[in-house]
């Protein structure tokens, strides 16, 4: 693994290399193993090794990039002059900003948002995990299939990370981080169960008691009745909750607002949410993970995003912030300032909130009492091929899988042939009867987040698949 001490000497040497203004290097990658497995059996072990860092130049307000995973003195003196001559042919742009130094990372100076410090990422036991390690916890999954006479499939995934970044400023931050992945499918003759999670810690997983799970959503969704389409009170399992509302962040961003394609446009102040919803962009929250600095080095901050279904403002990249703070939305949206959710530069999606975290619920309710406390309805465990139909509204459809249940009088009656829907994020969460505790959760079709279980009125089901 590389250490922070020799990506401080390559810093040093590629520095004597460049002639260039200012420059900025990135560093990324580690180790990674997989296990896959299918059909009952292992059919795939892979593991590599590899590290690259990416050469920021700036002349004069033109700037580029050029990467390489070679260290050596040539390969370095290559990777400058590629970037350099990149930059050089590039048009000035007005809005690039110098670099920060170290004490304008760090947000000294800024008012206290968050006290807290990331915890550590890294955990020994997690990146000690072996090839026959993997093998004896897929054998547990296996043997869960055998048992109930189902086919399973699935990955038990392991890494080592770095990340980090060095300017000619003085700026240098480094992070490191494992993390461990398990996801299972359990398949019948006419139905599938699904279980998926991650951690920095891997003592976290327990994939035998997912495998158990998954198993146990295959044999009660056998043999599907078919409902038909309408609106139904839905129960959102964690997983499926967390890929519907994942799509609406990449509008929580100034560059969003700025380009007038950000559903938030015009509402940044204005409840339209639930007054049950409050979320946070928190990346020292202690079930969250990745990197506590952005793509330039700024310190990530955490936000209050959403306050009792009131929008209360929205990230930004230094750039952006200084952008917004001269453009005609200057005065509609709320604290205008770098929060530290920037992409590397350059780039054109300007940035984005990644640790998202829903504050928990006065009255929490288990999955188990949504369903007591229903008396006709759908639980979902998983959805998938999720895509936008309107960008201000924000409606997406997509279908359900791998579980889907009717629930009548307080019980889980059947399984049930999975549903196509199309409905929009501000009324499904204007709609939100009930909330479990948040959870780390991961899915498909989105990034991990801390997000709870979910009870909803009026869910827009319009189509019944044939399967």
């Amino acid at each position: 693994m590389l250490t922070n001490e020799q990506a401080s000497d390559i810093f040093d040497r590629i520095k004597k290399f460049s002639s260039a203004d200012e420059v900025e290097v990135l560093f990324s990658g580690g180790r990674f193993a997989l296990t896959r497995f299918a059909n009952n059996t292992i059919h795939q072990n892979v593991q590599e090794e590899n590290h690259t860092i990416s050469v920021r130049t700036v002349f004069a307000g033109r700037t580029a990039r050029a990467t390489t995973n070679k260290f050596d003195e040539d390969s370095l003196r290559r990777v400058v002059e590629s970037s350099e001559a990149l930059a050089k042919v590039q048009h000035p742009d007005p809005d690039l900003l110098p670099m920060p130094n170290s004490q304008e990372a760090a947000g000294a100076g800024e008012p206290p948002v968050a006290t807290r410090s990331a915890p550590s990422r890294h955990f020994a036991e997690t990146a000690a995990i072996t090839p026959q390690l993997r093998a004896e916890s897929v054998k547990k999954i296996v043997g869960v299939a055998k048992k109930h006479k189902l086919t399973t499939a699935g990955i038990f995934s392991t890494s080592e990370s770095v990340d980090g970044i060095f300017n000619s400023h003085g700026l240098s931050n480094w992070h490191t981080q494992t993390l461990a992945e398990v996801s299972i499918t359990m398949l019948g003759a006419d139905s599938s169960g699904w279980q998926k999670a991650n951690s920095p810690d891997v003592s976290n997983l327990d994939p035998l008691r997912m495998a158990e799970i998954a198993a146990k959503k295959t044999i009660d969704s056998a043999h599907p009745g078919e409902i038909p389409a309408g609106k139904y009170t839905v129960i959102l399992e964690p997983s499926a909750t967390l890929d519907i509302v994942g799509f609406m962040f990449w509008d929580y961003s100034g560059m969003a607002i700025l380009d007038q394609r950000s559903f938030l446009t015009g509402r940044i102040g204005s409840q339209i949410f639930g007054e049950n919803i409050t979320i946070w962009d928190d990346v020292t929250h202690p079930l969250q993970s990745g990197s506590p600095f952005d793509g330039e080095g700024m310190r990530r901050q955490s936000l209050p995003l959403v306050e009792n279904g009131v929008v209360k403002r929205v990230v930004y990249a230094r750039g952006t912030a200084a952008r917004m703070k001269n453009s005609e939305f200057q005065d509609k949206v709320g604290p205008i300032e770098p929060t530290g959710h920037g992409f590397p530069l350059p780039n054109e999606m300007g940035e984005m909130p990644l640790n998202i975290v829903f504050a928990p619920s006065q009255n929490s309710q288990t999955v188990d009492e949504m369903i007591a406390s229903t008396e006709r309805g759908v639980l979902v465990t998983r959805l998938w091929y999720i895509r936008e139909v309107d960008p201000y509204e924000k409606i997406v459809t997509g279908m359900t899988r791998d579980g889907t249940f009717l629930v009548e009088n307080g019980r889980l009656r059947q399984g049930v042939r999975n549903f196509r829907f199309n409905e929009s994020l501000i009324h499904m969460l204007s709609n939100v009867e009930a909330m479990s505790v948040p959870l780390r959760s991961s899915g498909e079709e989105s990034f991990d987040m801390v997000v709870p279980a979910m009870k909803i009125s009026d869910f827009n089901f319009t189509e019944v698949t044939k399967f």
